[in-house]
């Protein structure tokens, strides 16, 4: 079966957070997105971890559903009160224990700041997790996604004795502060950062600023499944990146579709990623966000790499790092061609899968209607859409065109809602590349192609 994944996002407990993120919240708003499986976040927090396990209960081996009471409880109250829209009835949405881990530490005479989601089997192994982190020294009860001084082979290590069924795997991987391979507190391989415990990482987290493409050109990577997740605090940003996966509901079967090599019928697989256009991701160009100054690789290196406003250092952005590991050409829109195959005896796998690049429905609507994204039009718009469709991915995903005309929304008939739709789905969209902590904006009209269709 079709299982749409979002397994990174935090609870009210990490810090700039909306203190919605409940179990109850994350559960409509799965629903309202279309998402089957979501990551709990945060687990190893206790208070979060109690949180959860009041919250849910037991479903398949490693998966939890959100207990009936509360469900029905929220959607008295607080669901109400919002005016959260009915999405439509569904299985009920699986979790996942998972989580963000930052580690910054020195190694090799630099400070490294790497940040990784994590994949435990159970509650369980969540609460012997925390002890051993507590162990450490690190404070994990002062955020969410704590902060600690081990070293990312280190945690691997601490993660793997915890439990071996754990997983973990790189978070947004190319973002310069935080990642694995950040410009500014990375390395320059996998490899490098995880030594010896190389081999126990099978998959890697896109980022919003960079997509499967962009980390197809890099070819240390070929050997690990490619996988996108929100990494949402708030629930609406559920979704908005995630990952499509064939299997049955269990951890089991989720960990055995990360680790395959390659899709073999009736077995756990990745089926596809869906991302954001890596341009609307707010490290994605080289940039000095002070003197509004955003620059292409080659602009940033004709500067090197110094902002030529005032001087100072850029932030420099995804795509340049990228360029940099490569040493070839970069596509960011490059289709997917040659799944699961080695290019000789002695290669490794490349394990490539499908991708779709997506625009959140919310910033559709605020652009048809002209409007904030957060402004009651849209609100509107959004929650009659949803009614009426059953989630946003039917939406932009599932739904056919002719389908999509017949969807009218206050402000918006469906013939428009259609054409975003299309133009989106085939890539035919206006963009400016975020950069420096800066989001991108991506719009599926230019004014005049706008104009044109009102025209009509």
């Amino acid at each position: 079966m079709r299982i749409i994944a979002d397994l990174h996002l935090h609870s009210p407990y990490s810090r700039a957070t909306s203190r919605r993120n409940s179990p109850a919240h994350l559960d409509r708003w799965a629903r309202i997105k279309g998402i089957n499986l979501a990551g709990t976040g945060d687990c190893t927090h206790p208070q979060w971890l109690a949180d959860l396990q009041e919250a849910l209960v037991p479903a398949e081996e490693g998966f939890y559903i959100l207990k009936e009471d509360v469900r029905k409880d929220f959607d008295r109250s607080a669901a109400m009160e919002e005016g959260l829209p009915h999405p439509a009835e569904t299985a009920p949405v699986r979790f996942v224990l998972t989580g963000e881990v930052s580690t910054i530490y020195s190694r090799g005479g630099k400070t490294r700041k790497v940040h990784h989601v994590i994949l435990l089997p159970g509650m369980e192994s969540a609460a012997i997790f925390q002890a051993r982190l507590e162990k450490t020294g690190g404070n994990i009860r002062s955020d969410g996604r704590p902060i600690l001084g081990l070293d990312s082979r280190d945690l691997l290590e601490m993660l793997l004795e915890t439990d071996p069924r754990s997983m973990l795997i790189p978070a947004h991987i190319w973002t310069p502060w935080f990642s694995v391979l950040g410009a500014r507190s990375g390395f320059d391989s996998i490899d490098e950062c995880y030594r010896d415990l190389s081999p126990h990482i099978h998959a890697i987290e896109t980022g919003l600023s960079s997509n499967p493409p962009m980390n197809w050109a890099v070819k240390s990577l070929d050997r690990f499944a490619i996988i996108s997740n929100s990494d949402a605090h708030s629930p609406n940003k559920l979704g908005r990146e995630a990952t499509v996966f064939e299997m049955e509901p269990s951890y089991p079967a989720l960990t055995a579709a990360l680790k395959a090599p390659g899709a073999v019928s009736g077995s756990p697989a990745i089926i596809e990623t869906l991302e954001f256009f890596p341009q609307e991701g707010k490290y994605h160009y080289d940039g000095h966000r002070a003197c509004d100054i955003s620059l292409i690789p080659e602009e940033s290196a004709a500067a090197a790499g110094c902002c030529p406003v005032c001087g100072n250092p850029l932030t420099p952005g995804v795509l340049s790092r990228v360029r940099e590991l490569a040493g070839q050409p970069v596509s960011e829109d490059a289709p997917c061609v040659g799944n699961f195959v080695a290019s000789g005896p002695s290669e490794p796998l490349v394990r490539r899968r499908p991708y779709r690049s997506l625009i959140p429905l919310e910033e559709i609507l605020g652009e048809l209607l002209g409007v904030g994204v957060a402004s009651k039009k849209v609100k509107a718009a959004y929650g009659k859409l949803i009614e009426k469709a059953g989630s946003e991915f039917a939406i932009l995903i599932d739904l056919s065109i002719g389908e999509l005309e017949k969807l009218n929304c206050p402000g918006i008939r469906g013939e428009l809602l259609a054409a975003a739709v299309d133009r989106m789905q085939k890539g035919e969209v206006s963009i400016t590349a975020g950069y420096d902590g800066i989001y991108g904006i991506i719009r599926v009209f230019c004014r005049w192609s706008f104009m044109g269709f009102l025209e009509k």
